[in-house]
Formats: C-alpha cells, structure tokens, sequence
C-alpha cells in the first residue's frame, strides 16, 4: 500500500505530501489510527483530504496509506434493519464490541460475515444473463425478498449456480464470460460517489402516499419525485420526516441523519421497533435502513451519510422495489460543505457556503427518480428523496433552501406561526405547492375518485378565499362581511380545523388512506355548497352554523380506516338541509 505524509492538520482537513498516483475520490486511512478519510482535491503531489473520524492528536509526519480505492458501501443482505454510522459502520455491532461509544479507526466489515442465508436461484447452468439480471434471491425479512443481481459490466453465460445457505462472502455463481470465469458472491460493492446505472429514465406518474393528509390531498409527492421540507427550529421538521418514513407506502425505506440531533435520532430507533406497517401488519423495522450520523459526530461525516444513503437506496430500488429515502436534514450537509471549503481556503459563496453548492444539492437529487433497470425484465423501480432543510431563524431565502428549490418539484413549506398555534402538521398551504398534479391526476381520477382533483382544485381555491377575506376582516370586522363572504371564512376553517390539522400521535388520525380523504374534504365541500344554496333559500347564517351534523363533521380523522360513518355523514348532510328547508325562516339575518 503506498504512503503520504501528512504536513497539515486543520480539524476535519489532513493536508498530506507524496501522494503522486493518487485519484480524485480516493478513500485513505490516516495516521497510526488509521482514520478514513476521503482525497476532495490534488495539487501535484499534494492531496487534500476530508477526514470522516475525530483528527485530535493526529499531526504532521504520520503516515497517510493510499488504498487506491474510491469510498464505497457493501451492498447485499444484511442492510435492512441496520443502523450504520455516515460511513457504513454497523453501530449495534461496534457497540456490542466496544460499548457505547465509537471508537476511532475501528473496522467492523458492514455486513455480517458469519450468518447465513438462504440462497435460492432464480437462473440455470448455460443459461444467458447481463448486467442487473437476478440471479436468486434471498428471504432478509418478513417484508423483504432481497434479489441477488448480475453486478454491473459483468454478462456472459452460467457455469455454476449454487444453491443452499451461505455467508455473503461465499461464490453462489460463476459466469463465463469470453474466455475469463468470474466469481459472483451475495455481496457488491459500490462507490458511494456514483450513481448506479439504468437503461431508461421515465416520468412519475403515480403518488407516494403518505397517509397525511396536507401532504396527499393539496400537495401530493410522485413516486420518483423530489421533495423538500424547510422550516424554522420548533415547525415539527423531524415529526413530518419521521411520519413520512412510518407511513408512506414505499416498500423500502432509507433514512438518512446528516446532522440531525442525537435526541431525535434515538425517538426514531425506540418507535421504529414498536411500530407495525399499515400495508401488512409487521415491524416497520423489517423495511428500513438507517443512517445514524447526528450533530456530535464528526462534521466531514454528514457528506458521507449523504452519499452513503443514496447509493443504498438506489441497490433496492434497482431490484424494481419501491424506496423513500428522508434526509434530515441537508442544512447540516451543507455546514460541513462550509465547514471544508472554508479550511480549504476556497472562495466563498454566498453567506460563505462554497461557491458549488447548488451543483452539489442538484447532483444529490438528481439521482432520484422512476427508472427502468438495468436486466432483461426491464423492471421497473423508483427511489423517491425528501430533504428536511433548516435555514437559520426560518428565512426562505437562505442559499441552501433556494439551491434546494431550483432542484425539487414539491415544496412543503413549514410555519413557525402555525406550530405556535399547535397546528400540526404546521405546513403552510399558501406558500407551498406541488408541480406532480398533472403527472398523477390520471392516476388519482381512475384509482381513488374521477373527480378528485376538481375537488382538492376548490379546497384550495376556498383557503386562498379565506386569506384574503382575513385581511378585509381585520380592516372592517368580521361582522361587515356578507353572510356568504362569513360562510366561506368557516368552510375553510373546518378545511384547515377537521381536514389539515392531524395528530401524528392518535392511532387513527396519524394515517388516512386516499379515499378517506377523498371522503372527508368532499363532505366538507358538501356542507358548504348546501350552506349557500340554503342561504339563497332565505336561512339564516346562524341556523346553518348550529346544525348538528358539524359536530359530526368535527370528528370524521378520528374514525377508523375507510370507515363506513363517512358515507353516512354524507347523507347527514342531506337531511341536515332538508330539515332545515322545510323550517320556516326569514332572510332577517341574510340582510
């Protein structure tokens, strides 16, 4: 292995000479501790290299051992249910070694060398296969049929074909291709730096949903879409992430801490466990990978994390699965991004962020998307990201948050002033917005209702209504308004008090399936439209507002799932109205 020298330490930054030969990228290990670090710039023999461990007591002369390899991850079974560290270090089974906290330097292999699984093929002995084939496939979970593939490069025709349990670094097949036998074991690795390659890049067409209703009715996310989630310290950032990864209906998901507050990190590995899946009724943990790499752990290490995740999740989602990865959250990425370039002594940007961070958040997002794999089957499969961002004191126009919106299609814009009013999930419905509608409204008219768009279109429409007649409100008093002008402001109270507002932590208002809220703001709308055909009829605003139905209207998010009460409160409704018709009444209040 050859060797540098180190001549400069600053932090997270190791300057080392005699680096002649080394690439761009390069993983090295550093000093007598042998701490991973990363090569991000060369200057003749000069390497400049980001550190991911604690650099204290490191210092000038001690050795710098080039691998010669770029930073890449282990990729085969054993990664769900795992919690890795920002460089794929298993941190259940270091600390089952070395006790609660990590030491530096220490390497334990990413995926268990010791337990077997069982191989079962999917190919024969003769037969052809390319790149991205399966092979045969594995039981990891419950959940979880994890797909063995032809790595990438590799074609040719099956000489042997195994079958049986075996540890990951066993040969389960042997390809022949032109005169070379290569070996194929359970596991590949990968850089973490490059994207995994498919054969074609399709548009998203169908919703992640997510069981929120904010999210899937007003501002719906596709499956191999883009997300971004900022807002103020205190808006409920992690709690909206965290419902994002128990509920949405991606068959795996990757949960990425890059900076992320120890604290929150631990709620999320003590509820996981605990928590069961919507869709089958098991551990959500049976369909989870998470990165673990909070605000204590070395800065250089969130970039890591980053790129750590997405190539894991782009492993699953080229077996045709479905996967959500949440970052939380990319501000933090982006401190450490400042953090480097500053000890580097670059150029700064705006508000001293490198002058290539928007390149760096575009090329991160840009590996999302529905794509058609590589292999025979052209199967197809969709990696989804959403990106909490945390700009300081909340300002939207801070670099990250605006490099972060030239990428993304769906902006779930957080407000400190709802949060303040417990008003969860605090998601601003004037500020945000969605460019997925027209993608998915094909979808969401055949499969859920033909006319839901029209009716998610009129909610909106009714709570841009309700803004403006605040303002006049506030002017000339709530009592100058017309009745009808006084019915609009509670219709698109009970849109935002019945529909919007949702307890992450109740067991039926934490998840509404898509035809329940389809339901639920149809019912709403129904009231109001009977509201004003009763006040062209000569009622009262007063008799309208005391019908009892409202408080039934109040309570559908706490019935259960597709619970048949909704299309009874639908015919309250009706007879509501009827009852109050056929009353006798003047337009005294309507003047």
């Amino acid at each position: 292995m050859k060797q540098g020298k180190i001549i400069r330490v600053a932090g997270p930054l190791v300057v080392a000479s005699s680096c002649l030969g080394a690439k761009m990228y390069d993983m090295v290990k550093i000093g007598e501790m042998e701490l991973i670090g990363e090569i991000i710039e060369l200057r003749e023999d000069l390497a400049f290299i980001q550190v991911y461990e604690d650099t204290t007591g490191i210092g000038p002369e001690e050795p710098v051992f080039l691998t010669g390899q770029p930073l890449s991850v282990e990729l085969g079974p054993g990664l769900i249910s795992s919690i890795y560290d920002g460089i794929q270090r298993p941190l259940d089974i270091i600390r089952a070694k070395e006790g609660d906290f990590v030491p530096r330097g220490v390497e334990v292999p990413p995926l268990d060398r010791e337990k077997k699984w069982e191989f079962i093929p999917l190919v024969k002995k003769g037969q052809e296969v390319k790149e991205g084939d399966f092979l045969g496939e594995v039981q990891e979970t419950p959940l979880l049929m994890h797909k063995i593939m032809v790595p990438v490069g590799l074609s040719g025709k099956i000489a042997e074909i195994k079958k049986g349990k075996f540890v990951v670094e066993e040969t389960i097949a042997r390809i022949q291709t032109g005169k070379n036998m290569m070996d194929v074991k359970m596991f590949q690795t990968w850089s973490v730096r490059r994207s995994r390659e498919v054969h074609e890049r399709l548009m998203p067409d169908e919703p992640l949903t997510t069981g929120q209703r904010v999210l899937d009715t007003l501002f719906p996310l596709a499956k191999g879409g883009t997300g971004c989630i900022p807002g103020p310290f205190g808006s409920g950032k992690t709690v909206v992430q965290h419902q994002l990864a128990k509920w949405s209906d991606a068959q795996i998901i990757v949960f990425v801490a890059c900076g992320e507050r120890g604290n929150e990190v631990a709620d999320l590995l003590l509820s996981f466990p605990e928590l069961d899946d919507p869709h089958t009724g098991r551990p959500l943990l049976e369909r989870t990978v998470m990165i673990a790499n909070t605000s204590n752990m070395p800065v250089a290490a969130r970039e890591a994390s980053i790129y750590t995740g997405m190539t894991i999740a782009e492993y699953f989602r080229d077996m045709g699965y479905s996967v959500a990865l949440m970052a939380d959250s990319t501000s933090r990425w982006a401190e450490a991004l400042r953090e480097i370039s500053g000890r580097m002594e670059e150029m700064p940007g705006e508000e001293a962020y490198p002058a290539y961070l928007a390149s760096r958040i575009a090329e991160f997002y840009e590996r999302a998307g529905k794509v058609v794999c590589l292999g025979s089957d052209n199967r197809i499969g969709a990696l989804s990201v959403m990106g909490a961002v945390s700009p300081p004191g909340g300002d939207l126009s801070d670099p990250v948050v605006q490099a972060t919106l030239k990428v993304v299609k769906v902006f779930w814009a957080l407000d400190d002033r709802l949060a303040n009013m417990r008003h969860f999930p605090a998601i601003n419905w004037l500020l945000s917005y969605s460019l997925y509608v027209e993608n998915i409204k094909d979808y969401l008219n055949t499969k859920v209702a033909e006319d839901f768009i029209s009716i998610r279109q009129e909610a909106m429409q009714l709570l841009e209504e309700e803004s403006e007649l605040q303002e006049i409100a506030r002017l000339v008093g709530v009592e100058s308004l017309s009745p009808r002008e006084r019915l609009i402001l509670e219709s698109a109270r009970s849109i935002r008090e019945d529909f919007l507002h949702q307890n992450a932590f109740h067991p039926q208002d934490t998840y509404t399936s898509m035809r329940m809220q389809y339901l639920m703001i149809r019912i709403i709308l129904h009231f109001h439209h009977s509201g004003m055909n009763a006040l062209e009829e000569g009622k009262s605003l007063d008799e309208i507002l005391k019908l009892e139905v409202r408080e039934k209207i109040s309570k559908m998010k706490f019935l259960p799932v597709d619970d048949p009460g909704l299309l009874e409160s639908y015919i309250e409704v009706d007879n509501a109205f009827k009852k109050l018709l056929q009353k006798k009444g003047s337009r005294e209040d309507n003047v």
